[in-house]
């Protein structure tokens, strides 16, 4: 999956005039996961739009990842997802039954999420691409965004990491079985269940991690909030052979886009190795939750979402915006 450079489109949006709607709580200014619209002043509107090239040879294992990777956009915020709009470029001369399965697929997981797909739109692509526009609804005093974090904060992440290296992998023959398997439980593994946790239990910043890696969101994160956060590297949970695979190249252009979108912003401790660091920098699909969390609520929120990992804490805003250590 190639997405634009997130320092190009940075440059890009950056350009744009500026828009000013007193019903707007959450735009792109902050590269947030989702827009967020008051309609009401206990009713808002979650938006957000994602569709990439295929992750899975298994058409109704694709049509499931996209649908979660773009609901997962929702609950970063806090959300409650309650529609979409299928995205799709096919090529006309290609296989219908196999586009049948991706839609049957997307579907599947969009129901078994309590969400209704109700249109969508197509066009002929020579490259297939899948996924989704979804709305959703929130209370618009209980948004969660990506520049609450406090200093004093926990940060959990909710899966492992790795699935850029693996899908690399998978698509050069040589990954194995089972790093295969995580990467897709990982992919098909929706957020609701953490969303709902660490809104009962106060968190304070979350986003979701995709195409800019751990690192990318982290940075977007700690520069919405003005603060430092610190990852405790020997924490973060990988999935199976990921340095191992990064240590033979599987490694995508993602690598260096996100090196370059977060800049001198990161400083690494000199113990932390070199696949390391690309681990961290990976680009994920349908990725985790990162989300940061008062102390008093870690405990429980760990306890409950038996997958998440404590991986740092949050800082008052030094010199570097992220520290790996």
């Amino acid at each position: 999956m190639a997405k634009l450079a997130p320092g190009d489109l940075a440059q890009v949006l950056s350009k744009l005039p500026r828009q000013s709607s007193e019903n707007v709580i959450v735009g792109f200014d902050t590269a947030d996961d989702a827009g967020v619209f008051r309609l009401s002043d206990d009713l808002a509107l979650v938006q957000t739009v994602d569709f990439f090239t295929p992750v899975a040879d298994d058409p109704d294992i694709y049509g499931q990842v996209a649908a979660i990777n773009s609901l997962n956009d929702v609950y970063a915020m806090g959300g409650t997802p309650i529609s979409a709009l299928s995205i799709v470029c096919y090529p006309q001369k290609g296989d219908f039954e196999v586009l049948g399965e991706i839609l049957a697929g997307g579907q599947k997981a969009m129901n078994a999420e309590g969400v209704v797909v109700i249109g969508g739109h197509s066009v002929d692509d020579a490259e297939m691409k899948f996924g989704y526009a979804v709305t959703g609804t929130i209370d618009p005093k209980k948004v969660i965004a990506n520049s609450g974090a406090q200093p004093g904060d926990v940060l959990v992440l909710t899966k492992a990491i790795g699935t850029g290296a693996i899908n690399t992998a998978v698509k050069k023959g040589i990954a194995s079985e089972a790093a295969a398997s995580a990467a897709i439980s990982a992919m098909t593994t929706s957020a609701s269940a953490a969303s709902k946790a660490m809104v009962r239990l106060g968190a304070n910043s979350c986003t979701d991690v995709t195409g800019f890696g751990l690192l990318g969101h982290a940075y977007e994160m700690a520069k919405a909030s003005n603060v430092t956060l610190v990852i405790e590297s020997r924490n973060v949970p990988l999935l199976p052979d990921v340095i191992e695979l990064i240590m033979m190249g599987m490694l995508t252009r993602g690598d260096k886009n996100n090196r370059v979108y977060t800049g001198d912003t990161v400083h690494f401790a000199g113990d932390v190795s070199g696949p390391m660091q690309s681990a961290l920098f990976d680009p994920q699909t349908a990725g985790g939750l990162l989300i940061s969390l008062p102390k008093r609520s870690v405990a429980e929120f760990v306890s409950e979402i038996t997958e998440s990992s404590v991986i740092g804490s949050v800082e008052i805003k030094g010199n570097d915006l992220i520290r790996v250590v």
